[in-house]
């Protein structure tokens, strides 16, 4: 038998069926089971959707029989026997019905959901965090304030995720310029920087903390009892099902539960903290930031090249003609005039040694007007064909193509290079440094860049180290092997020696969130 229970959002009198449920889902909010026809109007009208009467009879009639309410007889107000015969209920919303309002508020929720970079979030991540661990190192945990503890964590990170990813989802709907006006766009772009920087800030500040909190918990073994007391109060505290009363077992519940958590966990650690070739999420969000700045400047850029490309001729008509009705006199209209319209000596036209050493004996002003200049000499050539050539050869104009070839040439070679160096070096795996091979010089410089910024970020070097580059795009962990092990990496310019590591470069712009 075919569902029924989404039929109200198709029907005729759509609106009149949602105001119906929008009134019992409101009632079950405030824990009101039951409804009678005048008690939907009512809530229909202080929810802002005024029915009639008869409106809202037809439509729970029609809902109870697709199977959204439910209908009972009521007999609370039955004096007389007419009122025992008449037709009177009492409505209650059912389980499909409920469900139906859930997925449609879960839809408009997720569909006008705005999104937000959260920096609270990973402050509050790192507190409930550090509670968690001055907790598990007491003798006797307290399971409750542990489960209250895990049950914000788990909460907010998922406020965290979903806002992340919507909001980066949303970020190029928001950089489209279509319709938007320059000044407005500006100042959508500035406050954007500022947000994205500073959520950027306090991203690389928390997000190691909260990694090194979560390993922290992850090693002790208590933190597994934990989890399991935790489990085994939420499935002491689960109602009964109904349809698995001979199957749920205590020992079920617990197990299950207990696989909830985990995996609960377990994505919190692949937010925080990578694995072997895969990247943290924190760090591709990280990524994706500082590229969404880049983009807001391109955008920018755009904007620009878009308003300098159009012309409006009748616009500037009437501009032009605004400003002639607001000169004072004839002398500023004239000046206008020439400024508008480029009507200026065209003395400029003919320079050559005569005219530059009349010029000298006789200094002509631009202010000077062409009847009292001396006359221009015009030659009869250009009066007769249009145009006016000097005598001898033109000046031959140099062609820059093979020049422009060449730098095209270098540019490809070089970025071909850096290509090639990043291909060797950023492979997502270990390699250790005694077995990388010879390096050409290209590779061997970027190779010594990455050592530079991991060594420089290192707190500790018998420690393992994980950093990235400045500009967002590498990824490096080393580990070291041993303070008596040694490295030799051949160069074409000697052999480069010194502690042995294990090393990964991992590539983040070819990964996606």
């Amino acid at each position: 038998m075919p569902d029924t229970s989404f039929n109200y959002l198709t029907a005729e009198k759509t609106l009149v069926y949602r105001a119906v449920m929008r009134a019992f889902s409101e009632a079950k909010e405030h824990f009101v089971v039951h409804l009678r026809p005048e008690d939907v109007t009512e809530r229909s009208a202080r929810l802002g959707q005024p029915l009639q009467p008869e409106e809202a009879q037809s439509a729970l009639a029609q809902l109870v029989e697709w199977g959204n309410l439910r209908a009972e007889p009521d007999t609370s107000r039955v004096t007389t026997v007419e009122d025992f015969y008449r037709a009177r209920y009492l409505y209650q919303i059912t389980r499909e019905g409920e469900a139906a309002e859930l997925a449609l508020a879960t839809f408009e929720q997720v569909l006008g959901r705005q999104g937000a970079l959260q920096a609270v979030a990973l402050q509050d991540i790192r507190t409930q965090l550090r509670a968690l661990g001055n907790l598990i190192a007491q003798p006797r945990p307290d399971p409750a304030q542990a489960h209250l503890l895990l049950r914000d964590v788990s909460r907010v990170f998922t406020d965290l995720a979903d806002n992340a990813r919507a909001f980066m989802a949303g970020l190029g709907r928001g950089l489209e310029l279509r319709g938007a006006e320059r000044d407005a766009f500006i100042r959508y772009k500035d406050r954007l920087i500022e947000y994205l920087q500073r959520f950027i800030g306090d991203l690389v500040t928390l997000s190691v903390e909260i990694a090194g909190l979560i390993e922290a918990l992850d090693r002790a073994p208590a933190f597994r009892d934990l989890l399991e007391r935790v489990a085994d109060r939420e499935a002491a505290d689960r109602a009964p099902d109904p349809e698995q009363a001979d199957t749920a077992s205590p020992a079920a519940l617990v197990a299950a539960g207990l696989r909830e958590w985990e995996a609960r966990w377990e994505g919190l650690k692949a937010w925080f903290i990578g694995s072997p070739g895969h990247p943290s999420q924190a760090d591709l969000l990280r990524s994706r930031a500082r590229k969404a700045i880049s983009q807001l400047l391109e955008a920018v850029v755009r904007l620009n090249e878009r308003r300098l490309g159009r012309s409006d001729r009748s616009a500037d008509f009437r501009t032009l003609a605004r400003w002639f009705m607001e000169c004072e006199d004839d002398p500023q209209a004239h000046r206008l005039w020439r400024a508008a319209f480029g009507l200026s000596p065209a003395r400029h036209l003919t320079i050559d040694s005569d005219t530059l050493a009349a010029r000298e004996l006789e200094p002509v002003g631009a202010h000077r007007s062409w009847r009292e200049a001396p006359p221009l000499r015009i030659s009869p050539r250009l009066r007769q064909t249009g145009s006016y050539r000097k005598r001898g050869a033109l000046p031959k104009v140099r062609n820059r193509a093979q020049d422009k070839r060449k730098l095209e040439g270098l540019l490809a070679a070089e970025s071909a290079q850096t290509r090639a160096a990043r291909r060797r070096l950023a492979t997502g795996e270990y390699v250790e440094l005694s077995r990388l091979g010879e390096l050409d010089r290209d590779s061997f410089a970027l190779f010594l860049r990455l050592l530079g910024e991991a060594l420089s970020a290192a707190g500790n070097l018998e420690q393992p180290i994980f950093t990235q580059t400045g500009d967002a795009s590498l990824a490096i962990d080393m580990i070291p092997m041993g303070s008596d092990t040694e490295a030799e990496i051949p160069t074409p310019d000697g052999v480069f020696r010194g502690r042995d590591y294990r090393l990964r470069i991992t590539d983040l712009e070819d990964l996606e969130p």
